[in-house]
């Protein structure tokens, strides 16, 4: 081989692996959301679901740590909550919800 066509072999091969390796990290910065937070009526509100890998951990149809079974009275408060349950499961806490948490989301109780 001449010097001319070793040095555009070299040249082909490290533009190609440049451009792997920008697609490989590419495709390892774009993280797929694996806790899904979705929302659903119920007879008496709103209720909210959790799921991790399109599997179902949490359905909640009333609004936790309250006496009645009361659903949430908007489709925004069953949201408010999921995804404060969302970001403590993401932070490895437990997924309770406290009065105070409500009181802090404004939920209406």
């Amino acid at each position: 081989m001449t010097t001319n066509t070793k040095q555009f072999f070299w040249s082909t091969i490290q533009k190609n692996l440049l451009l792997f390796m920008m697609l490989l990290f590419f495709v390892a910065c774009t993280k797929k959301e694996v806790l899904t937070t979705a929302v659903f009526k119920t007879n008496s509100g709103w209720g909210y679901t959790i799921a991790y890998k399109e599997k179902v951990l949490i359905k909640q149809s009333v609004i936790p740590v309250i006496s009645d079974n009361k659903s949430f009275e908007t489709e925004s408060d069953a949201l408010k909550v999921a995804d404060l349950v969302k970001q403590k499961l993401k932070q490895n806490l437990s997924p309770t919800v406290t009065k105070n948490d409500l009181i802090l989301l404004k939920i209406k109780f």
